[in-house]
């Protein structure tokens, strides 16, 4: 149950960070539908491609297509108290990536994958919904510009698997990995940390 719940709220998350980006685009409704599902769901898509899990999980529950349409009327109706929130679509694009990528961790556990690859798929999970959001929004996704994003969801993964390694609670491991995606984001943001640009600026 504790996994099934993470894996809920990040579906929410997403779905609240897709409604409120398709809204500053002034999408239609279809078309905020369908950015919602894509950022909620896209990740998680891919990584259940990867590992052979078909038909995919969403495909399989209709729990999350519930959860999604719900929160997707939910964010339209409370678009302008969401609003109230400074930089509300930073902010759950962040719960986002934190929850999913423990849930991406996991499933690659499951499946009986090597921590590397548990922790890329982890990473897949929490990203790529948001890349196929920012590309069909016509913006250059997150994860390829220099800010803070894959690389919280990287060292969030390796910190879960190092706790691992210590004699306590798979739970408290878990929700530790989400916290430091989560706040290595949060920081990087914050703080102005960003990865260091390979092109030279041209001299005038």
């Amino acid at each position: 149950m504790f996994y099934e719940l993470i894996d809920i709220l990040g579906t929410i998350a997403f779905t609240i960070s897709g409604v409120l980006i398709a809204m500053e685009k002034r999408l239609d409704l279809f078309g905020v539908v369908i950015i919602a599902f894509v950022t909620a769901i896209g990740g998680g898509t891919l990584r259940d491609l990867l590992i052979g899990n078909v038909p995919v999980v969403w495909m399989r529950d209709l729990t999350y297509v519930i959860t999604i349409l719900s929160t997707v009327v939910f964010a339209i109706v409370f678009v302008n108290q969401l609003k109230y929130f400074r930089k509300s679509l930073f902010l759950f694009d962040t719960i986002g990536i934190g929850l999913y990528t423990m849930v991406g961790i996991e499933k690659g556990l499951q499946a009986e994958l090597q921590p590397i690859i548990c922790i890329a798929l982890g990473t897949i999970t929490a990203s790529f919904g948001g890349v196929i959001r920012d590309i069909l929004c016509n913006e250059i996704p997150v994860i390829f510009r220099k800010e803070i994003y894959a690389t919280a969801c990287i060292v969030g993964g390796a910190f879960y698997f190092l706790l691992l390694q210590f004699p306590i609670q798979e739970a408290y491991a878990y929700s530790a990995g989400i916290l430091v995606v989560i706040t290595i984001r949060l920081l990087a943001v914050k703080l102005g940390i960003r990865l260091p640009n390979i092109y030279k600026e041209k001299s005038t």
